[in-house]
């Protein structure tokens, strides 16, 4: 019988950790805290008493992507079938949270555990070196649990933010990457990105990037860019208190604005709907969106990502940041769908519900050409 786990399991999925895995076993720890504060199920198969597996999938906020983190079945057991069951009841629990895709890692050299996820309808999509703890590779697999017939997605390049304060030019390095697969993403460009576009606008530390800058950025490397913000105030200046601050971020955007005038970047002050960010993803162009991390279980703060694609339901992002304590990987912020009207609230930032977004094309793409080609698409539908 496959059942959701409870805490008074919790002896016996450690002895089961302890016989399934040699290295990266979950702690007694870990296991308490996935039963009982974690943001994720755990299923067993139990019959007379025993456990003969266990399957705990984690899920993120404010997504519908699900991580199937750990699978295991007792010695003496394996293939009896328990594996594809805890598989599809882990599937069940991602389906009932409204996930459409799930994904999971498999070592390199598990051939029975390979062979069970590409029966079952996984891709393999990465390969990942020196990922256990004893340096085996390991293989990334995917599943689309909804069927998106319309969804076209975008190859993004996936580059992690080294700083808490980056994502914003970790955000445009993937746009650039995707657009010019020439150019090199290391933290030398990340930091260098993030001079030139940062804001001062917390109350201590340093400043992460606006629009302006971000922009001013893209055009210096050649690459075509507009940019769209729903109000004319001075960028997220509400969130500061110090006037002295205040005034350098407002001299500081006054600058950028007199060098976006200058060289004839399109500036609108206008939001930009979910179906025109489709049409621009259509025509070519990679949007970069500010959105608050709240409501993908980060701090209250403006925070940069990158659409990779759309359809009817969803808006796919590249997150930059990796949150390691909840123990995801790069492969929990790469393409993660989060439903529309979700990304819709999440598109916003402040009481005042500031918005921004830089649409970026390639070098030598003429934005008017792109705007003629989204008009035209505007005009079919």
């Amino acid at each position: 019988m496959i059942r959701t786990a409870q805490l008074c399991d919790l002896d016996r999925l450690v002895g089961l950790e302890q016989r399934c895995f040699e290295t990266d076993r979950l702690s007694r720890r870990n296991l308490r805290h996935m039963l009982t504060r974690a943001n994720a199920s755990t299923v067993v198969d139990e019959e007379n008493g025993r456990l003969r597996g266990y399957g705990l999938v984690l899920f993120m906020r404010g997504t519908a992507q699900a991580r199937l983190y750990s699978i295991a079945v007792d010695q003496g057991l394996r293939g009896a079938g328990v594996g594809r069951g805890l598989l599809a009841a882990c599937e069940k629990e991602a389906l009932d949270r409204g996930c459409v895709c799930i994904r999971s890692e498999v070592r390199e050299d598990n051939t029975a555990s390979l062979n069970m996820f590409l029966k079952a309808g996984y891709r393999q999509f990465r390969v990942v070196p020196d990922y256990y703890e004893d340096h085996m590779t390991a293989l990334r697999l995917e599943r689309t649990l909804v069927p998106q017939p319309d969804l076209t997605l975008i190859r993004v390049p996936y580059y992690r933010q080294t700083l808490d304060f980056t994502c914003g030019s970790a955000a445009l390095m993937m746009a650039m990457k995707a657009l010019d697969p020439s150019l090199t993403l290391d933290r030398r460009l990340e930091l260098r990105i993030w001079q030139e576009a940062t804001t001062v606008f917390m109350t201590s530390g340093h400043g992460g990037c606006g629009p302006h800058g971000l922009a001013l950025s893209a055009h210096a490397r050649g690459f075509e860019v507009e940019i769209f913000v729903k109000s004319q105030d001075v960028f997220l200046v509400r969130s500061v208190r110090d006037p002295s601050k205040r005034e350098v971020m407002r001299l500081l955007e006054e600058d950028r604005l007199d060098q976006i005038s200058r060289i004839g970047i399109p500036l609108e002050y206008r939001s930009v709907g979910f179906e025109e960010l489709k049409l621009r993803l259509g025509a070519g162009s990679i949007p970069v969106v500010l959105i608050s991390s709240a409501r993908l279980g980060g701090s209250r703060s403006p925070h940069w990502v990158v659409i990779t694609g759309c359809d009817d339901r969803f808006v796919w992002i590249h997150d930059p940041f990796v949150d390691e304590k909840e123990g995801r990987t790069d492969a929990d912020a790469t393409n993660l769908p989060i439903a529309r009207a979700d990304f819709e609230r999440m598109a916003r930032y402040g009481r005042g519900g500031q918005q921004a977004v830089l649409v970026v094309s390639a070098p030598g793409q003429s934005t008017l050409l792109a705007r003629n080609q989204v008009s035209a698409a505007s005009a079919r539908s």
